[in-house]
């Protein structure tokens, strides 16, 4: 009997890099512009001076040629103090995105997998997520000496239970899969199992929530800064910059502006990677692209 032409197994679709920047510009725009950024958080600092050298002659002075984004009110120039903010904010996202997505998966592997890890760990994830999670952060913080680090680990504990729940339902529908089944009862290992078939679907979920938790990282730490609860007042962070100039808005907006302008350029380069990439890596919205 002759295969019917519809019948035949499509060929596997080649993902490429240029079709999928056509397909959703927003992937090459947040790709982009975060890419900049990452280049002026790295090389920056290199090229500028002294973030914490004073000059009170020439406090409060408007952007110009010599000062481009003016000073504050101590005469530090405001430009080299974003561009050194630039490295604070960017570590503090990608670092807690990696460590919660690491912490995340782990616990969300264990969740989905065995029933009864379930009810014990889904049970804590739930009281860290009824507190709020700058609140929570503070507290952390105030029980020890403020620091980069410290800022990190108070951000990662109550952002590591949203990672959990995407994991966990992912690996909840894939292990009530017939192919998951049988093998269980056929008497394959666990550790295969999650290894080879579980995690790999796990990914690209993974990926797309941890670019929210890396922009949802970076405004928290920017709100401690703010609140004095952040990194120590001497190394300068957008959040800090943005809560020194508070006081002189009225006579030097661009202390507070240019700050918090580069926070939100930044935050809205992460989240239109993770649109671009959730876009692309689901299978159902792929279909429309």
């Amino acid at each position: 009997m002759v295969a019917i032409a519809d019948d035949l197994p499509l060929p596997p679709r080649r993902f490429s890099l240029g079709t999928a920047i056509r397909r959703n510009p927003t992937i090459a725009f947040g790709g982009i512009l975060l890419l900049l950024l990452l280049t002026v958080a790295i090389f920056g600092p290199s090229f500028v001076g002294d973030p914490l050298k004073i000059a009170p002659v020439n406090r409060l002075r408007p952007p110009s040629e010599r000062w481009w984004f003016g000073t504050d009110q101590f005469g530090r120039d405001l430009f080299t103090r974003t561009v050194y903010g630039s490295r604070v904010s960017l570590i503090v996202g990608l670092s807690v995105a990696a460590f919660s997505s690491l912490l995340g998966l782990a616990l969300g592997l264990a969740c989905g997998y065995f029933r009864r890890v379930d009810g014990i760990v889904m049970r804590i994830m739930d009281g860290l997520m009824a507190i709020p999670s700058i609140l929570l952060a503070i507290a952390l913080i105030t029980l020890t000496r403020p620091s980069l680090f410290i800022v990190i680990v108070a951000i990662v504990i109550p952002e590591v239970p949203r990672i959990v729940r995407v994991v966990r339902a992912v690996v909840l529908s894939i292990r009530s899969q017939p192919y998951i089944e049988s093998a269980i009862a056929g008497g394959t290992r666990n550790a295969k199992l999650l290894w080879r078939h579980v995690l790999p679907n796990t990914l690209a979920p993974l990926i797309v929530q941890s670019t929210y938790v890396c922009a949802s990282a970076m405004l928290v730490e920017a709100g401690l800064s703010f609140l004095g609860a952040g990194v120590p007042p001497e190394v300068p962070s957008w959040g800090n910059i943005i809560a020194q100039g508070r006081t002189f808005f009225q006579i030097a907006p661009w202390s507070i502006l240019i700050p918090g302008g580069f926070l939100a350029l930044t935050v809205l380069a992460v989240n239109l990677l993770g649109d671009g990439l959730r876009d692309r890596l689901d299978p159902r919205l792929a279909r429309r692209l």
